[in-house]
């Protein structure tokens, strides 16, 4: 017997969404600085045109995560849609590829509770720290860390958002740090990370 779907999506204002991806057989997505860039350039693009505030982001390698909330009545899920169709036709006209670049349809899930939300963003941002490119998160720059920390002065970051739950990025960079040196997390939320390792 089929399964039913267990958690059909509904995008709302207001909603915040956990999006990520990753490229066909785990391989690299990002080949270059400048794959990164365009990237983010079309993020800064679409979110204003369809009125989606970027939370947290972490680009990486093989993957990417972005933190969303809609704002207005264009479901968020159309940013990494745009964004990702855009790179996609770009990266293979640049690499004489063709075909798919990533391993599915962007995978998404509504984010419903504050707290799960902040254990979220500090989990994308320590990305770069948990996959061994970098000892510190702020040494990554295609995330936008540096901006919740506030030693970057990048686009794409709702500031209001990070002074609302933290006041400043002293407190938000302890918060991240904590989680790197004991990998803590409440239960149901690492249940929910560790299914996106699978």
């Amino acid at each position: 017997m089929p399964r039913a779907r267990q958690d059909i999506l509904v995008w709302n204002p207001g909603g915040y969404y956990h999006i990520y991806n990753r490229g066909a057989r785990r391989a690299a997505i990002f080949r270059e600085s400048a794959n990164y860039l365009f990237v983010l350039s079309r993020m800064r693009e679409y979110a204003r045109a369809l009125s989606v505030s970027v939370i947290a982001y972490c680009l990486m390698p093989t993957h990417y995560h972005l933190l969303l909330r809609q704002d207005g009545d264009f479901p968020a899920g159309l940013l990494p849609q745009r964004v990702f169709n855009s790179y996609t036709k770009a990266y293979n006209k640049r690499y004489g590829s063709s075909g798919t670049l990533f391993e599915h349809r962007y995978q998404s899930k509504a984010i419903h509770t504050t707290a799960y939300l902040l254990h979220l963003c500090r989990y994308i941002h320590s990305n770069p720290v948990k996959d061994g490119l970098t000892t510190d998160p702020a040494d990554w720059p295609y995330s936008n860390y540096l901006e919740w920390i506030g030693q970057r002065d990048g686009r794409l970051v709702d500031r209001e958002f990070v002074r609302a739950q933290f006041g400043d990025g002293a407190a938000y960079r302890t918060f991240v740090l904590d989680y790197l040196r004991t990998r803590d997390l409440p239960e149901d939320v690492q249940r929910y990370l560790n299914s996106l390792e699978a």
